[in-house]
């Protein structure tokens, strides 16, 4: 967190109620857990589209790098006393969907269908890593050290999960020519 000592410093001057935030965290929290639902559900079938090995390996690590992610954050639950909303929300998954159907239009295409599950990985992550550092920032000025560490170890994940798809999309795009 120390490359946010400066917004998190601004983000604790801002007046707002313990309970406003926890409502806000609750329900920010509610809808990055949705999409990664929906993410574990549809990571595994890209797997047959790929054809970039490393880009296979990826996928397969971030599944469980999103496994892993909904334990502390189903621990994040637990801490804050609050239950997992079991409805299911559109926003994210809605992005997610987006990004699926734009691939399967490319699935006859190996080397675009590769390259547009980079470009969409990329950017879910991207999603991702905001939410989660908002979250936490949010987490911080409720002073919840355990909220903040375990929503920094989602950020961090989703952080190096970025850079390992930018790492691939660079790899098969120099590998291309």
């Amino acid at each position: 967190m120390n490359s946010n000592s400066g917004q998190l410093g601004a983000w604790l001057q801002i007046p707002l109620e313990k309970a406003q935030l926890r409502k806000f965290i609750i329900s920010h929290l509610n809808r990055i857990y949705s999409a990664k639902l929906h993410l574990t559900n549809r990571l595994p079938m890209l797997l047959k589209h790929v054809q970039f090995s490393v880009l296979e390996s990826a996928i397969v690590e971030t599944v469980e790098d999103v496994e892993k992610q909904l334990a502390r954050m189903e621990l994040i639950y637990a801490l804050m006393d609050r239950k997992i909303s079991k409805k299911p929300i559109k926003g994210l998954s809605g992005l997610i969907e987006d990004a699926f159907y734009s691939i399967e239009k490319l699935a006859d295409q190996d080397e675009l269908c590769d390259l547009s599950i980079i470009f969409y990985l990329q950017n879910i992550k991207s999603v991702e890593m905001s939410s989660f550092q908002i979250l936490q920032m949010a987490a911080a000025k409720l002073s919840d050290k355990q909220v903040v560490k375990l929503l920094n170890e989602n950020y961090q994940e989703a952080k190096a999960d970025r850079i390992l798809f930018l790492q691939i999309s660079t790899k098969y795009v120099v590998s291309a020519d």
